[in-house]
């Protein structure tokens, strides 16, 4: 059975980093929602433009937000599962 489309980080670090806390709040608040325009992202997470542009960038680079040819911004995905490991050194 097909499981979707998945992103991988190649370290623990890479992947806190992308999904910083803001950056996590600007996936769920888009979750379903369609496409956005960049203020209605920043609307919808109470913050500045300026810093939730910074944020959607990072993530459209990081491949887990997509641009519309009209620039609205999609989060493609129904749902996300954070999955990763934690062992012994």
């Amino acid at each position: 059975k097909p499981q979707g489309a998945y992103r991988s980080f190649e370290s623990t670090a890479d992947l806190w980093h992308t999904l910083s806390p803001k950056r996590w709040d600007i996936l769920k608040a888009m979750t379903g929602a369609g496409a956005l325009s960049l203020r209605e992202v920043a609307r919808r997470v109470g913050r500045d433009v300026k810093g939730v542009h910074t944020d959607v960038h990072a993530l459209l680079n990081a491949g887990l937000l997509d641009k519309t040819d009209d620039g609205k911004i999609v989060f493609p995905f129904d749902s996300v599962h954070v999955d990763f490991m934690l062992q012994a050194a």
